[in-house]
């Protein structure tokens, strides 16, 4: 056993572990960078929006459609999710579609489903 600190008055009793801990932590800027991409999945309609275009390619309207919302409201969130590499879209005559760029997303989707539900 040996003192946490300088200020700190509890003890280390395991370090062994604590030094394998640190051996794989990731450093403080990947942290940041995984709090910002969780971000992502804060907002309902985000959640919405990457459930229907999981396995299917969908336009701006339909998604407004689905939601609920305006094409105004979609459109932001579309950028918002391209910006984080999220979601890709393509041009077919005037309209776009769009759909998820990583399939890793709708695994992680779906695991926080099962998370939930139990």
């Amino acid at each position: 056993m040996k003192p946490c600190g300088d200020n700190c008055q509890c003890q280390i009793f395991h370090q062994e572990t604590l030094d394998q801990v640190r051996k794989n932590f990731y450093q403080d800027d990947e942290f940041s960078q995984m709090a910002e991409l969780f971000k992502i999945f804060n907002d309902p309609s985000r959640l919405k929006i990457l459930e229907a275009i999981k396995d299917h390619k969908l336009c701006v309207c339909d998604l407004a459609s689905l939601l609920g919302v305006s094409k105004s409201a979609v459109s932001h969130q579309m950028s918002y999710l391209k910006k984080y590499n999220i979601v890709a879209s393509h041009k077919e005559g005037k309209m776009v579609y769009y759909h998820l760029l990583d399939q890793e997303i709708r695994h992680m989707i779906s695991h926080a489903y099962q998370l939930m539900k139990g």
